[in-house]
């Protein structure tokens, strides 16, 4: 099966993020995509060219065009966003970001009336029908099919950075779950998504590819959900692995890691090198640990099973890749990924929030709406809340607060 990659220019950047509806009276997730799309769609068109349909009524995703900078894929998002933003206001909406919401149960969402979504989730079922999470993903840029393997085996190395950076989903239905990143496991349920599999080259995707189609355990390749994984159509390297982030500062951020990380193999690649594949157990331990604590967390570096804090790792990429940043003109955006360090995870600033409201969740849905409005906040957290606060009494049965 030949599956044709379309060569991109170096290092462009494209984004995809995934809004929430927001009652303002109740915080509770809102349906409204169907009324706000509408309302967007220009004259003529069949849908707005850079706001979307989501497997849920309550999700608006917004996506970029073919960006250079990161700095114009912000500014890109920040367009749609405000075009959204006035639309649900409208209809006494907000619009927010985390990986999952702190308390609306998935139970209530209603499935986007979309035929690809409603054949998902009759063939998934319950897998589907609880897909009640948001992310964000960075596409970059690759020139050449025999380039994206070895890039994709190579950024698996970085899937804990970038998890521990964007973890935002701590609650589940009212409940504090104990990990930084909820979303990850939820999605992991998914048969086609979690870690890739560590393939050689572009022909063997295209044998696993056709395996897959043949025996109709999928129907496109849009339907493999790895972490991260080459998209023949664009082009590129789409990084999936990170939680829905509340700000464009946070999202800049994972942008310009992305972008000089995939620019930074493009160039060994040129020169001859042979990019790393991390061993699966490592790689396997290493989201765990992230999913589990987040920025405090520890993860392996090598086979040998030498350990390193992951916020030491994220400093020291950050120096790496500082000169890539220079060249690619995203110097300011690396640097907020140490403004995110310094104010903490969102994971983090939602359970200080949490725990100064006595284990109310409603101020860290407000909190979220005015992270969306504001952007990152100047200060942190004292102590930065890692560990699950207080919650309602029943929270162990997984009832809603």
């Amino acid at each position: 099966m030949e599956i044709p990659f379309r060569s991109s220019e170096r290092s462009s950047l494209g984004v995809e993020w995934e809004l929430q509806l927001i009652d303002l009276s109740s915080r509770e997730l809102a349906p409204g995509a169907i009324e706000i799309l509408e309302q967007l769609r220009p004259d003529g068109a069949e849908e707005h060219p850079k706001a979307k349909h989501e497997l849920l009524q309550s999700t608006v995703e917004i996506i970029t065009g073919i960006c250079t900078t990161v700095a114009e894929a912000k500014a890109d998002l920040a367009g749609t966003l405000a075009e959204v933003t006035a639309a649900a206001e409208q209809r006494g909406l907000g619009v927010m970001c985390a990986g999952t919401h702190p308390f609306t149960d998935w139970q209530s969402q209603l499935i986007s009336p979309k035929e690809r979504y409603l054949e998902l989730v009759e063939r998934m079922q319950w897998m589907a029908r609880r897909m009640q999470i948001f992310g964000v993903h960075v596409h970059v840029g690759v020139r050449a099919p025999e380039k994206a393997m070895p890039i994709v085996n190579a950024l698996c190395q970085y899937i804990p950075h970038f998890l521990a950076l964007s973890s935002s989903s701590p609650y589940w239905v009212g409940c504090d779950t104990g990990l930084a990143s909820s979303r990850t496991k939820i999605f992991e349920g998914m048969p086609t998504a979690g870690l890739p599999y560590q393939l050689a080259d572009w022909a063997e995707f295209e044998e696993y590819m056709e395996t897959l189609i043949s025996t109709k355990s999928i129907e496109s390749v849009r339907e493999v959900w790895w972490d991260v994984r080459p998209h023949p159509d664009f082009g590129t390297v789409e990084l999936r692995i990170c939680d829905g982030l509340p700000t464009l500062d946070e999202i800049g951020a994972v942008a310009a890691l992305a972008q000089c990380l995939v620019e930074q193999f493009d160039t060994q690649l040129d020169r001859g090198y042979t990019l790393p594949t991390p061993a699966s157990w490592v790689l396997r331990e290493n989201k765990w640990r992230a999913s589990r604590y987040g920025l405090d967390a520890d993860i392996v570096v090598d086979d040998k099973g030498t350990v390193q804090p992951v916020r030491q790792a994220i400093l020291d990429l950050v120096e790496e890749l500082m000169p890539t940043a220079k060249r690619l003109g995203c110097e300011a955006e690396l640097g907020d990924v140490l403004r995110v360090l310094d104010v903490g995870a969102s994971y983090q600033r939602q359970r200080a929030v949490a725990a100064a409201s006595g284990g109310d969740l409603k101020p860290v849905v407000d909190s979220l709406l005015a992270e969306m409005r504001d952007g990152l906040p100047a200060t942190g957290p004292v102590g930065r809340p890692t560990e699950p606060s207080p919650g309602p009494g029943d929270c162990a049965g997984g009832h809603a607060a």
